[in-house]
């Protein structure tokens, strides 16, 4: 039996984020109970005011952590309304920061192998005064892509289904993206990323983002953390799986390779990389995954740049 296989106490706080879906929530929550940490958060939304049965849903979301049968401090930070999932969760990180100095996250649908919990725990000791790294993820899309042998890599992408950081990164999260005016206007992000289909992509997400239209909390944690030129620790296998896609879903709610996806255990003790590159080659395979504007929207907006320069205009780039 490997070290990670025996029973293991995770060290870290736990924060969870949960909302109205008591079964997938159930199952996260019995693999967080399997790790027994010593500090759990958990973060609530509030019902919607037009959904009737949210009430109720809500209801026996929460009454699953009276299931807590360990020796654990339990903090809770219930809304009574509802503040959808971008107020929500940020607010909701911003509170588990106020409590504690590092965290492991994870929302009511991202399941986790039991070795999540120790290689975040690892990552957070060892990682933790290195300003050259804001966050750690489980989440692994290279889909048995390796570069090398090494127990993880370093990326520029912020993957957020199962992840933990620390609250000196936490600081510079600005849910409202003050200076993307500025990064878009002065065309930054096509310096930051170097591949216009992918500035393309990310410029609309950012976009919409600034102007409140996107509905979620993550791609602010993207911007915030690319505007430090931070890298994320990316496990060199998956360690969560997604089991939330569907028509209940909030954010998932179509088909996804990423969907459901497979998770296994990682090896310890942990092999380090005696190098601190990014690699490149596995942020291309992930961006031509997820992040690539298709080839005719990327013409549109090649055209409007253009247009843009005809005009002796600054590069004013697509909302």
């Amino acid at each position: 039996m490997s070290q990670t296989t025996q029973a293991y106490r995770c060290n870290s706080p736990v924060a969870f984020l949960v909302f109205n879906r008591p079964d997938i929530t159930r199952r996260v929550f019995l693999e967080i109970a399997k790790t027994k940490p010593r500090t759990l958060l958990i973060v609530a939304d509030g019902p919607r005011p037009n959904r009737v049965d949210d009430q109720e849903q809500c209801e026996a979301v929460r009454k699953i952590f009276e299931g807590v049968d360990w020796d654990c401090e339990v903090l809770t930070n219930y809304s009574k309304e509802n503040l959808g999932c971008a107020v929500r969760i940020s607010s909701g990180i911003d509170w588990v920061f106020n409590n504690v100095e590092e965290a492991i996250f994870l929302e009511d649908d991202c399941l986790p192998h039991p070795s999540f919990f120790k290689f975040c725990d690892e990552m957070l000791k060892i990682y933790r005064d290195d300003e050259r790294i804001m966050t750690i993820t489980g989440d692994n899309f290279q889909f048995g892509r390796k570069r090398w042998e090494y127990s993880y890599y370093f990326s520029r992408y912020v993957h957020v289904w199962g992840w933990a950081s620390w609250r000196r990164a936490w600081k510079y999260y600005d849910l409202h993206m003050s200076y993307w005016p500025m990064i878009s206007s002065q065309g930054w992000l096509y310096d930051i990323l170097g591949d216009d289909r992918e500035a393309d992509f990310w410029t609309d997400v950012f976009n919409r983002a600034h102007l409140g239209q996107s509905g979620t909390w993550d791609y602010q944690w993207v911007f915030a953390c690319w505007l430090r030129s931070a890298l994320s620790i990316v496990p060199n296998v998956n360690l969560i799986s997604n089991i939330g896609f569907g028509k209940n879903a909030t954010h998932t709610g179509g088909s996804s390779k990423a969907a459901n996806m497979a998770i296994e255990e990682i090896g310890f003790p942990l092999a380090h990389p005696p190098i601190f590159i990014r690699d490149s080659r596995a942020d291309s395979a992930t961006a031509r995954l997820f992040f690539h504007k298709s080839p005719l929207s990327h013409s549109r907006a090649l055209i409007k740049r253009l247009v843009a320069n005809v005009h002796h205009k600054k590069p004013n780039y697509p909302c």
